[in-house]
């Protein structure tokens, strides 16, 4: 007997049912008062939010939130997929696959150019064209090595009241690395006050200027920095001696940074526990749209690449392309009748396009990989102008 599936918006109706199969899948309890500070979440916040029923049944769900992105200072709108959960009697059925198509196609519609989301398991969404974009490195630091404490001008203070002191440093500091989010006050509200609890601090320079902050906790004698952000080399150091200055209350320091954070490197002894561990996922929703807004290096000539790109699950991305990028740096990405084929178009899949434009691998790097095949000059031609960026995404959902 066939069974009706019916993909269909997820509305504050469902919310008792979204939330059993979120804490039965992610393994959680939450207590009423904050299912009801849930629920205003779930109301306020600026989301899609998809049901699959079998047979009228709630059988899975997921969410994209709509988000907005840095990429070369840059601001991108971004969905951000999560949330997603089937219950196990209805799993392997393309329940999630119809949701994702779905959602891609709405994405589209809405100008969300790129996608993020934290996978459970990257092979799966490999499948759909999401593709590793950034990776956080973790430093466990005992007392003993932590950093010297050395004199600075300033102060550092600590800080209560709301945001948006915080908020203006966090954005001059984010809008450097590719992928960090613009956080609206709903995620400062929602998302930082509680993933980010303890104590906050903010250093002000010699001339009583905001230059950094740092969020963190200390129990069971381990400090964890849960943010650590600074605008220059003075504020860095002068953070980094505030944290030094614990020593006599903890065993060991936890914190993660980006990916080209050279403590180590300034340490007297920089034998430090090191994690460099995968994070997030990323895609191009819509490849025209999104290189029409990207920034590439500037140079003295226009440059002229072919480009055949595969996408799976975004019809609307397949094709041979003609990117054209003028010497300003801004790009159009021509699609290319059959008929006008060019020879020798570099290739590559969408999950590919996405990590090379956010700089998380090289155009160079993913032809050694055999990620992408193409013409090496042609290839050469394309990683000059593509800015090198870190990638980095100090959030999670």
């Amino acid at each position: 007997m066939t069974k009706q599936v019916v993909i269909g918006p997820l509305g504050n109706e469902h919310f008792d049912e979204s939330m059993l199969l979120s804490q039965f899948a992610f393994q959680y309890e939450k207590s009423a008062e904050e299912l009801v500070e849930t629920k205003k979440q779930f109301a306020e916040e600026p989301a899609a939010r998809y049901a699959a029923c079998v047979d009228e049944q709630f059988a899975a769900q997921a969410t994209v939130l709509e988000l907005q992105t840095y990429i070369g200072g840059k601001v991108f709108k971004m969905g951000g997929l999560a949330g997603v959960a089937t219950w196990p009697e209805f799993r392997r059925q393309g329940l999630v696959a119809q949701i994702l198509v779905q959602a891609l196609h709405e994405m589209k519609q809405k100008g969300q150019v790129i996608s993020y989301l934290h996978p459970f398991m990257f092979g799966f969404y490999r499948k759909f064209g999401w593709e590793t974009y950034t990776e956080n490195k973790t430093y466990t630091i005992q007392k003993e090595q932590l950093p010297a404490r050395l004199p600075f001008e300033g102060h550092v203070e600590r800080f209560k009241g709301d945001y948006k002191l915080l908020s203006h440093l966090y954005e001059a500091y984010a809008s450097q690395y590719n992928g960090s989010l613009v956080r609206s006050d709903l995620w400062w509200k929602y998302r930082i006050s509680k993933r980010k609890p303890g104590q906050i601090a903010l250093y002000y320079d010699a001339s009583s200027e905001a230059q950094g902050y740092i969020i963190y906790e200390v129990k069971n004698s381990r400090l964890t920095v849960h943010e650590l952000i600074y605008l220059n080399e003075p504020a860095r150091a002068a953070l980094w001696s505030f944290i030094s200055q614990h020593d006599s209350m903890i065993h060991e320091l936890k914190i993660t940074v980006p990916s080209d954070d050279q403590l180590p490197f300034l340490l007297a002894n920089p034998r430090i526990k090191q994690e460099v561990i995968p994070y997030f996922m990323a895609r191009i929703v819509d490849a025209e749209q999104f290189i029409s807004q990207y920034a590439f290096i500037a140079s003295a000539t226009e440059d002229l690449i072919p480009i055949q790109l595969r996408d799976d699950k975004a019809s609307w991305n397949n094709g041979i392309y003609l990117l054209n990028i003028d010497g300003s740096g801004k790009a159009v990405f021509m699609p290319i009748e059959a008929k006008e084929t060019l020879e020798n178009p570099i290739k590559m899949d969408i999950g590919a396009l996405t990590t090379m434009l956010l700089g998380y691998l090289r155009p160079t790097k993913l032809a050694q990989l055999a990620r992408i095949d193409g013409d090496d000059k042609l290839i050469k031609r394309l990683q000059a102008r593509i800015p090198e960026r870190t990638t980095y995404l100090p959030d999670f959902f």
